[in-house]
């Protein structure tokens, strides 16, 4: 199907909305995260279901358990609803989680579906549920390089208002 100029920057500017949420998470990044949403938007996230920014706030405190993580999104498909202002999507999702206390890896597979909305020029989340594929946990030997002068994953978290870049 051939899409117009608008559709085409309507999907990258929906796939921008996924890329916020995965910065804003990781970085620890409040503000970056509550872009991807609208204000009055709803998470389903398993462990809670309710207003979006009030997950944002849940994820602040209980990413501080990991030393760094990494959301990593794959497969985005998006479908735009003929109005131009509603789309709909799925994500997947693949997150690295890097304990603080023990170092070890916990690996965490799963899905978001989304509903999308547009506002003016913006798109926002108004709905996500995310699915979860599976999980694994594993004791990290060390690599064979010496990584001591590598900056570590938390050296900008949390980075609120940090600009993208060194």
């Amino acid at each position: 199907m051939p899409y117009t100029q608008t559709q085409l920057a309507d999907l990258e500017a929906i796939r921008d909305v996924a890329k916020r949420y995965c910065r804003g998470v990781d970085r620890l990044d409040p503000d970056e995260m509550k872009r991807a949403y609208w204000p009055e938007a709803t998470d389903d996230h398993g462990v809670f279901v309710g207003n979006a920014y009030e997950f944002v706030d849940l994820c602040m405190e209980s990413h501080l358990g990991w030393r760094s993580t990494m959301h990593c999104i794959f497969n985005h498909l998006i479908e735009l609803d003929e109005d131009g202002t509603h789309a709909k999507g799925e994500v997947y999702n693949v997150t690295y989680l890097y304990r603080a206390d023990n170092g070890a890896l916990e690996i965490w597979n799963g899905r978001y579906l989304d509903d999308y909305q547009k506002r003016g020029e913006e798109w926002r989340i108004l709905r996500r549920v995310c699915v979860h594929e599976g999980t694994t946990s594993a004791a990290l030997p060390p690599m064979d390089i010496d990584s001591s002068n590598f900056r570590k994953g938390d050296f900008d978290r949390p980075a609120q208002g940090r600009p993208i870049g060194p």
